[in-house]
Parts: structure tokens; sequence; C-alpha cells
């Protein structure tokens, strides 16, 4: 059952379940003392459909659906598309070989405004590289919406290829609860 719970209330959740320390080697090749377990807050019924809540407020007005990164943008574009109605599409790190060879799965419609949807962001090296294969397609992509900004220049990375950007939540927001 899900209850309701505050912005302030997710946060100490989140972190509760999934902030953890110690030596953490990141996507991006940097090295952390902290890292923040997506899987655990993404896997929990409870904190997945209040995070899905909160980054429904972030989206635009108008999309033809939400471009779920895989893998941790694929539960939260799943529970925002319950949420809110609006479609959502698995997007590949890269095209599969076989069967429909697709990148983009779930039918996606051609010339589709897409609204990329992730859980953590760092320096946004991967959400790039997906929004370029994205276009690539023939499909827009102007937003960005993620549950954790780490604020580690993955904003300014994913501005300059004229996206907007929101999270639910900073590292600073959550350093202080």
């Amino acid at each position: 059952m899900v209850t309701y719970m505050t912005k302030t209330e997710l946060a100490k959740q989140i972190r509760a379940v999934s902030y953890l320390t110690g030596e953490f080697k990141l996507r991006s090749g940097n090295i952390s003392n902290f890292y923040w377990d997506k899987y655990r807050f993404e896997s929990d019924p409870e904190l997945l459909t209040a995070i899905a809540k909160e980054m429904a407020k972030l989206l635009p007005i108008e999309c033809d659906g939400l471009a779920g990164l895989e893998l941790g943008g694929v539960p939260l574009a799943t529970a925002i598309s319950l949420k809110t109605g609006i479609p959502c599409f698995y997007v590949r790190k890269e095209a599969k070989n076989y069967g429909t060879c697709n990148l983009i799965e779930g039918g996606v419609q051609e010339k589709s405004s897409l609204v990329v949807i992730e859980d953590v962001i760092t320096t946004a090296g991967q959400v790039c590289t997906s929004i370029e294969q994205i276009r690539g397609e023939g499909h827009t992509v102007e937003h960005v919406v993620a549950a954790i900004d780490r604020q580690a220049g993955g904003e300014e990375k994913i501005n300059a290829l004229g996206c907007s950007f929101a999270s639910v939540f900073t590292l600073a927001e959550l350093e202080v609860v």
C-alpha cells in the first residue's frame, strides 16, 4: 500500500535505502566515496511510486512519450507512464543486432517528441550519447528529467545539447536530510 509522503520524507527514505559509503568507481571512471544505489529505491514499490509522482510534476506540458534509458530509466519511465498515461519507450545503449534491431523499444511513432527519463545524473555521458542516438532516429528530445542530480557537470552537458534539465533532488538536497 502506497502512503502519501512529503518531498522531505521521500528524500529521507531514499537516503536511508540507497546511500552507500565506501569506494565506488562511477560510470564516468571517477572514484567516489559515496554511491546512490538507484536499484534500491527503484525496486521498492512505495518509493518508486513516490518518485514517479514527483518526476511527473517536472514533465513539459506536451510530449509524445517518455524515453526510459537502459537500465535505471526503464522502471522510472514505466512508473511515470502508469501515473500520467503518457506512453513510455525503452532506449537501449545500442541497437540490438537481432529481431527488430531497435534502439528504441515499444513501438514509438516516427518523429516523436520524447522526454528522456533517467535515474541518477553525474556527468551525463550516457544521457548525452542517448540523446544524440534518439535524435539520430528522427525524434525530438528537448527535456531530460531525473530522480537525482549528483551536481557533477551533467546539467551543463545536457543544456549544451539544447535540452532543459530537471531533477527531483540534487545531491545538496539529499545531503542535508
